[in-house]
């Protein structure tokens, strides 16, 4: 992006638990980076001054006053940045007047979104206009779906480059991960289950894995909804929560990309929880465990201690058999929890890529498809990600 503006990015919703592990991370990072113009945003002035003061922001950054519900001050806002960072979920009933504020000034945007059903809504009314106006918006920016979408970007290239095809089956594999989701994440989940009830368009929408790309290109894809072995890996696999949403956007990227990875392109998510019986009981538990769409799991708001998310990490590999007939595969490896640590650190790093590193014309995206090497490069310099080529 080269339109000049007062800022390069505004991160709005600073004063909630992720909005100030963002703001957290743009002052260690790039406090005293004169090249990083960057402010906060939120609906409490005081609020954000107190943020400021306890992060040891600089009174030179700048406080914006905004409600989500302003229409006028979004716009405002939008007009003075060249990227807006946004935490301030679920996005289906907060989200949609800050979005069209963006695509209106061709404004970037970036979220941390993983709700497809809004997304393809969201598309659907927008994209045209955004390619009008030149705005790129980048949904789903933290742990979904940034090391799925880059991840399957980075074994393909891999593939090609040691086959010159791409893989038409790819699964991604969960082999370790210790944290929380966010509550954002949760309270996401209820909403779109609550919309879904009233729209049996939404509850297409969420059942169809090519909802968010072309569905007229569309290849039978495997079953990710139950525990079974796994006879090439050698583990019992369970279904993987987020997989809802990062296969949406991995097909996504696919379709965007004019089907890089194929037309005839397959690909599931799962979490591995190893060999034998024990890996077995824990498939069955894994798939049976609904605590996250639970009155009693993590609220918007809420959040792990500093020392959980210190301790944090996830470990995921992306395998498949190429044209040659070998296995390859590569990993993607975070150093902090998912839902907060590693995921401040992921959509900071994305919002920056979109305002320096890449030129687009407009429209919605992936990390993947926007971002791409670009976006794996600043992780792994940065934000503690490390992409690994195994075989």
């Amino acid at each position: 992006m080269s339109i000049e503006r007062d800022f390069d990015v505004v991160i709005f919703g600073a004063t909630g638990f992720t909005g100030k592990l963002v703001a957290e991370y743009f002052q260690s990072q790039y406090g005293s980076d004169s090249s990083v113009k960057w402010a906060i945003a939120g609906r409490n002035e005081q609020k954000l001054n107190d943020v400021k003061q306890e992060l040891g922001i600089s009174d030179e950054i700048e406080t914006i006053v905004a409600d989500g519900d302003d229409e006028t001050a979004l716009n405002a806002l939008a007009q003075r940045t060249q990227v807006v960072l946004t935490t301030v979920g679920p996005y289906q009933i907060y989200g949609e007047k800050l979005l069209s504020a963006c695509v209106d000034n061709g404004t970037g945007y970036t979220d941390l979104c993983g709700e497809p059903a809004w997304m393809h809504q969201m598309i659907n009314k927008y994209n045209d206009k955004a390619k009008e106006t030149g705005a790129n918006i980048v949904f789903s920016c933290g742990f979904d779906s940034v090391p799925f979408d880059l991840g399957v970007h980075y074994l393909q290239q891999h593939a090609k480059k040691q086959t010159g095809n791409p893989i038409e089956y790819v699964k991604g594999r969960v082999r370790k991960m210790q944290g929380t989701f966010s509550g954002g994440t949760a309270a996401s989940l209820k909403a779109t289950m609550v919309a879904a009830k009233k729209d049996k368009s939404i509850m297409a929408a969420l059942i169809n894995p090519f909802s968010l790309a072309d569905t007229n290109v569309a290849t039978e894809q495997p079953d990710g909804n139950k525990p079974y072995f796994d006879e090439e890996l050698g583990t019992w696999v369970a279904p993987f929560i987020m997989a809802a949403i990062n296969t949406k956007n991995v097909h996504r990227a696919n379709y965007l990309s004019n089907y890089a990875y194929g037309k005839a392109f397959k690909y599931d998510e799962m979490l591995m929880t190893g060999p034998g019986e024990k890996g077995e009981a824990m498939a069955k538990h894994v798939a049976n465990d609904k605590s996250l769409a639970s009155d009693d799991g993590p609220k918007p708001g809420e959040g792990p201690s500093k020392e959980e998310r210190e301790n944090g990490f996830y470990d995921v590999m992306f395998v498949g058999t190429a044209t040659s007939g070998d296995m390859l595969a590569v990993s993607v490896k975070g150093d902090k929890d998912p839902g907060y640590g590693s995921t401040s650190k992921m959509i900071s790093e994305s919002a920056l890529c979109l305002c320096k590193d890449v030129s687009l014309s407009g429209g919605f995206f992936t990390p993947a498809s926007a971002l791409g090497d670009h976006l794996t490069s600043r992780l792994e310099a940065n934000a503690g990600l490390t992409f690994t080529i195994e075989k």
